[in-house]
């Protein structure tokens, strides 16, 4: 059905008094199809502002669970869904907002296996992931399913938005991800938010701008920002617009392995310990030092009780850590205590230093459930 109902003409009636988007701009909202990959950060404001301006048909792919401390800038959720799924969770929300729109869910994650089939059942796809694998999948899928693309990234207080794939009149397609970044950079330089931080507020400022993308392609009114790379930074409260050209030589033939693509040069590997190997150690009361190289702030969440030496002091900490004993250091995950190693051991000789593997993550998984997570 393609009339807009009594009840639609009233929800809508601020677009409907625009009079570049009318009632025919409306409607054309309303035979759309959204798909969102990522219901947190940004697929949080991107959801409800698609939701909530009518977009017809709306498809969310997220196969993670709310959590704590998503709270700060996921403002989709609220404390009484910890521990729901984040698509289902946010079906419901969305329904609640607006019922005269469709909702589909996929809890599950986005693979080479899937994307295409998924990607090609909706007009245009808003990328909200945080990770490159699934950042270039997406990308690739477009592609080839002849899909648009509405990219958006944030990182600390920095965002980026983007129209990739866009269609020209002469049936060309404006540039994609690749245009811009034909490889991943190196995982280091690129933490992830839990490690990186970013500002709570950030997600709903690029969201929202994301968002106004995809209604933009999904009516016709305006300019998208096709062929543009929109850059903000929030600290200086700043904004540059960068052009992005197409790479005539760039072919994308097939989906590929993209957790191999992105993966990073091999480290040399570092002496593990278990959870539970070093809850051993604690029982027995052996003589070993432990060494947290978190961040102050991560340190007052939960912590093992070791000395505080965060990264970046390391190198000037060295007199502090023994080279006569057995020394564990941890981290969250495992990915910054080992990089410490590995830094400790250019820098000294140091043949007595091991890794918890899995970090604190672990101790609360194996040992001691009632730790909190974050």
């Amino acid at each position: 059905m393609n009339q807009l109902s009594p009840e639609e003409l009233l929800r809508y009636a601020r677009h409907l008094a625009l009079p570049e988007f009318g009632r025919r701009g409306q409607e054309k909202a309303r035979r759309a199809s959204v798909l969102v990959v990522g219901a947190g950060g940004l697929g949080s404001p991107v959801l409800l502002y698609l939701a909530a301006a009518g977009i017809g048909r709306i498809g969310i792919v997220d196969f993670d669970l709310v959590d704590e401390t998503n709270l700060q800038r996921q403002v989709l959720y609220t404390m009484n869904d910890l521990g729901k799924p984040k698509a289902a969770t946010a079906r419901e929300k969305l329904l609640a907002l607006n019922p005269h729109i469709q909702i589909e869910v996929y809890q599950e994650q986005l693979s080479s296996e899937n994307a295409l089939d998924i990607i090609s059942r909706y007009d245009i796809v808003a990328d909200g992931t945080d990770n490159f694998p699934t950042r270039y999948l997406v990308n690739d899928a477009c592609v080839l399913a002849g899909k648009v693309n509405v990219y958006a990234s944030i990182f600390r207080f920095e965002g980026q938005v983007s129209v990739f794939n866009y269609p020209s009149e002469d049936g060309s397609r404006g540039p994609n991800y690749r245009d811009l970044f034909p490889s991943p950079p190196p995982p280091e330089l690129v933490p992830n938010c839990a490690e990186g931080g970013v500002l709570g507020v950030l997600p709903g400022i690029i969201g929202s701008m994301q968002a106004s993308e995809v209604i933009k392609v999904a009516t016709g009114v305006g300019e998208p920002l096709s062929g543009k790379l929109f850059l903000f930074d929030a600290s200086s409260f700043t904004a540059r617009v960068l052009k992005v050209r197409k790479n005539p030589e760039l072919l994308i033939e097939r989906l590929i392995d993209y957790e191999q693509f992105c993966a990073p040069q091999p480290k040399p590997p570092v002496r593990e310990i278990s959870a539970r190997e070093l809850k051993k150690l604690m029982d027995e009361a052996a003589t070993f030092q432990l060494i947290d190289v978190r961040e102050p702030y991560e340190y007052e969440i939960a912590n093992l009780g070791g000395e505080l030496i965060p990264p970046e002091q390391i190198r000037v900490s060295m007199d502090k850590i023994s080279k006569d004993k057995m020394v564990v250091l941890h981290c969250r995950s495992g990915k910054r205590s080992a990089d410490a190693i590995r830094e400790l051991q250019k820098l000294g000789s140091y043949d007595n230093l091991y890794n918890l593997e899995g970090g604190i993550l672990a101790w609360a998984q194996e040992i001691d459930p009632n730790m909190r997570r974050y």
